[in-house]
């Protein structure tokens, strides 16, 4: 709790903190809009493939457009504007930068990103999921080999579960489960881009008139993003994923510590330590009161009946027995508190979650009957919707990532709710990411 002092002692010393950022959509927008009020913090560089819309995001944040963009990199440096880039690696030669946040959403192009900046001795931030749960494991190994930092970002909600299942550990509860909420019903798992608007309830005047990515939006309810961040978290925390998928289970938070503890206890889960969601709808559609739509949680056990007592006393919410409690956080505000993770890195060379184990996978999972020859379009596409499984059963199956899945093509049919074979595809340009995930394996039977 003493990030901001840590910071004010560095801008008295005139010595900001300089931040490179690879991707201005909208996460890296909520990212700029926060920097600018951060004394003693600069983001010195971006790099963004379409510089204009980059520029953009910086008018639509409420920067000054007229005087914030550097010519250069040398007057950046001096002058404390930001220079804008179509080229990632031109920020990975700054020596000022001390810490680069990779906000693309591409998880190829957010391995090798990550990896480059990595060996040219900078921190990262990896607000990109999506490659997090490819190859974290491998790019944080790399980062502590280079005495950096490999972090996920603050204010997404994996690092948001992390930080309380460190609660629980810290003050000796034992941890049952952990996870976060969302908005799910079974029959999501089929949504394509086409049908996806129609689960928000949105009109097409009100979609064709905002900018909206349905690919994106279609991976959180066809639950791959789910997937993908229970995944990264089971990396993050030694937890594990179920063995069968996220069971998605409906529950508010008076239901939390009642379903997410093991059947054996009264609960729904198979044994403790599983990472799971709890969704705001019924199977029916209904809606869950007191949902967690938008929030994260840790299920936890009392080690005593002294300590359990102190839970009613302190009113926490507990199952019928007592012993099981809840704790939550109902909101997370993304880019809006990433800065805690930018700081956190440099000032305390520690991460907010990082993957140190490889527990889960995110494997691409057949919508429908596919045929060979079908392309497949990865994530929120209309092909494959994600399944989070042990790391073990992906390995000894050969899985194929999420983050492989798009524009590959099948040499063998797959049913649905299959999940698709590494063997099943044909995979191009992709060596380097097959030999990072190969070199992960060792993790799968260390400390086990």
């Amino acid at each position: 709790m003493n990030l901001s002092s840590m910071l004010n002692t560095r801008n008295k010393l005139q010595k900001p903190v300089r931040v490179g950022l690879i991707g201005a959509g909208k996460f890296g927008s909520m990212i700029l809009s926060q920097a600018r009020h951060i004394e003693g913090m600069i983001i010195s560089a971006v790099a963004d493939f379409n510089v204009e819309k980059a520029k953009e995001s910086f008018n639509r944040v409420g920067w000054d457009t007229s005087n914030c963009f550097a010519t250069s990199i040398n007057d950046a440096m001096v002058s404390g504007r930001t220079w804008i880039t179509e080229n990632a690696a031109d920020i990975f030669k700054i020596p000022e930068i001390e810490c680069v946040i990779e906000a693309t959403g591409d998880p190829l192009f957010g391995v090798r990103h990550a990896l480059m900046a990595i060996e040219n001795a900078k921190h990262v931030i990896m607000v990109n999921v999506e490659a997090d749960v490819l190859c974290g494991p491998y790019l944080n190994q790399k980062a502590i080999e280079n005495n950096v930092v490999f972090s996920m970002a603050y204010g997404d909600q994996p690092a948001a579960i992390c930080e309380l299942v460190d609660w629980v550990r810290t003050n000796g509860f034992e941890l049952v489960a952990a996870g976060k909420g969302m908005n799910f019903q079974p029959h999501y798992r089929y949504s394509t881009p086409d049908t996806v608007w129609d689960y928000f309830g949105w009109t097409k005047e009100e979609v064709s008139a905002g900018d909206f990515n349905p690919k994106m939006y279609n991976s959180f309810t066809d639950g791959t993003k789910a997937a993908i961040e229970m995944a990264a978290v089971a990396n993050a925390t030694g937890l594990d994923c179920p063995e069968d998928g996220l069971s998605f289970f409906p529950a508010g938070i008076h239901d939390l510590s009642a379903v997410f503890k093991p059947i054996a206890n009264g609960g729904r889960l198979a044994k403790s330590g599983l990472v799971d969601i709890a969704a705001s709808r019924e199977p029916d559609g209904r809606n869950v009161y007191n949902n967690i739509c938008y929030g994260m949680f840790v299920t936890f056990k009392a080690p005593n009946k002294y300590t359990r007592d102190c839970f009613r006393q302190y009113g926490l919410l507990t199952d019928e027995t007592g012993w099981y409690a809840s704790m939550w956080r109902p909101f997370h505000m993304i880019g809006l508190e990433t800065n805690t993770s930018i700081l956190s890195t440099v000032l305390r060379n520690e991460p907010t979650g990082s993957s140190v184990v490889w527990n889960g996978d995110a494997v691409a999972t057949a919508k429908h009957d596919l045929r060979m020859g079908d392309i497949l379009d990865g994530e929120g596409g209309y092909c494959v919707w994600a399944k989070a499984i042990p790391a073990k059963v992906s390995s000894r199956i050969g899985a194929l990532p999420i983050g492989l899945a798009h524009n590959v093509k099948l040499k063998n049919p797959v049913k649905k709710d299959e999940i698709v074979k590494i063997d099943d595809v044909e995979l191009l340009d992709v060596d380097d990411i097959i030999s990072y995930r190969k070199n992960m394996e060792k993790l799968l039977y260390e400390d086990k």
